[in-house]
């Protein structure tokens, strides 16, 4: 065992034992998926910002900065963008309802919103999308532990799937946002000092720029560049407003003013931080532009790119953000399958301590199953762009739209998600390979969604009014 490896081994020895502590104090699935609603700011700042900043936001990130340049700011940034009009426009919106109605998983403000049959096709869609995120940390879990110690992929996704389980299955949200905190902490110092000293000993800007032009003569546009740039909005902006795993952190909060304040800042946060990967791919790219893998990156640099001490602090902080990430699919898988399905639909009439344990049998079954699906996909981006194009399509007018006109019913919920998903296949099946930016499979899935919603809701009305 190399001492890199036996460091993180304690450190994830260490994360377990804290969330398995916290848990004892978990006894209700209340206390489970929506910890009492006693987040204040702070917390709900930290748990949202660690759950954000995951392995897309790593060595994803950092993946597309080596190979795009700095216009792969808009993968993370995109992400901050979202984050912000959760705070500020759905968040305290569903809070409200949530808290008066006791709603617990986004599945309860579907069926409360439009009925059953929504809840279960979103939950059921959503619990098969969610294991493809699972799987992209995963699979950035398991290059971190290849590049530190050797071993194949399958074991670094089983040593990461081991951790996270542990813990959340202990304690649910409690003990993910004491986690989270701590892994925030780890992350922030391992990035604000590998990257300002990765700089340095690349040769400073001067050579990154260098290296950059050399490459390619859109490599220092911020708004686009190679494959990345503005267009990622469409893709990760409304899956960060209506992700059902950051929606349950929302419905953790103490009041709108901790959901406004800690939301803001976690979205501000994680639009500073979107410059440390993309700057931390394009330091690797000066320092070795042939890499055969660009999500190789960040781990080549913190390895040997780096003293080892510094890389070490670092290779935790990027540990630190998958597990922090993966923990919310394990939330959203665990509380889906509990909840919107079990609880609704196969055993009505299950006792809370019934519902806690399948909650927590789910995120062990969840976890196997990301393990292998981490063995299927190739790259980190590929299996995130699979859950957040579903996510986006298929959930984002729904909830949107639910929020803000009580007319509308069923036949607009259904209509906006089978014509998102059916849009979203259409793309992607008949697009060519070198489409316009604006042909975007994820931007055209979210028009035809709104435009299927508005246009049902038109007849509808219409309908109404003639025979009146």
């Amino acid at each position: 065992m190399t001492p890199q490896l036996g460091v993180l081994l304690l450190y994830c020895a260490g994360l377990i034992g804290l969330g398995v502590w916290i848990g004892r104090r978990v006894g209700s699935s209340g206390s489970f998926f929506v910890a009492d609603r006693r987040l204040g700011a702070p917390l709900l700042f930290a748990t949202v910002l660690a759950a954000n900043i995951g392995a897309g936001s790593t060595v994803g990130a950092a993946g597309l900065g080596y190979r795009d340049g700095l216009s792969a700011w808009w993968w993370v940034g995109s992400a901050g963008i979202g984050t912000l009009v959760l705070a500020l426009w759905i968040g305290p919106r569903i809070w409200r309802v949530a808290s008066k109605q006791g709603l617990l998983t986004v599945g309860d403000f579907l069926e409360h919103r439009y009925g059953q049959s929504v809840r279960a096709v979103i939950a059921t869609l959503l619990w098969f999308g969610t294991l493809a995120i699972l799987a992209g940390q995963l699979i950035a879990m398991a290059e971190i532990v290849h590049v530190v110690a050797g071993p194949p992929r399958w074991v670094g996704a089983l040593i990461g799937a081991a951790v996270m389980v542990a813990y959340f299955s202990a304690g649910g949200l409690v003990a993910s946002a004491w986690v989270n905190l701590v892994q925030l902490a780890v992350l922030i110092v391992g990035f604000g000092i590998a990257v300002p000293w990765a700089l340095a000993g690349v040769g400073g800007w001067e050579a990154v720029r260098a290296a950059g032009e050399a490459a390619s003569p859109d490599y220092l546009s911020f708004w686009q560049g190679g494959g990345s740039g503005w267009i990622y909005l469409a893709l990760l902006g409304p899956a960060f407003i209506i992700s059902p795993g950051l929606v349950q952190k929302v419905y953790g909060a103490i009041d709108e003013r901790a959901i406004r304040v800690g939301l803001v800042a976690a979205g501000v946060a994680l639009m500073i931080f979107a410059f440390a990967p993309t700057l931390v791919g394009m330091i690797a790219h000066a320092y070795d532009p042939a890499l055969a893998n660009c999500e190789s990156a960040l781990p080549m640099l913190l390895t040997t790119g780096l003293p080892p001490l510094v890389g070490m602090l670092g290779l935790a902080a990027v540990f630190s953000a998958e597990i922090s990430s993966a923990d919310v699919a394990l939330f959203m898988l665990s509380t889906s399958m509990s909840k919107d399905l079990y609880k609704r639909f196969l055993r009505p009439g299950a006792t809370d301590a019934q519902v806690l344990r399948v909650a927590r049998v789910a995120a062990v079954a969840g976890g196997a199953l990301g393990v292998t699906l981490a063995l299927v996909f190739e790259t980190v981006i590929a299996s995130l762009t699979i859950f957040y194009s579903l996510l986006s399509v298929s959930l984002f007018v729904p909830v949107a739209a639910g929020l803000n006109t009580r007319r509308a019913g069923l036949p607009e919920a259904f209509a906006a998600i089978g014509a998102g998903l059916a849009a979203l296949a259409a793309v992607h099946l008949f697009a060519p390979d070198r489409a316009p930016r604006l042909l975007d499979a994820t931007l055209i899935g979210l028009v035809v969604s709104a435009l299927a919603y508005g246009l049902v809701a038109i007849v509808r009305r219409t309908r109404t009014e003639a025979r009146t």
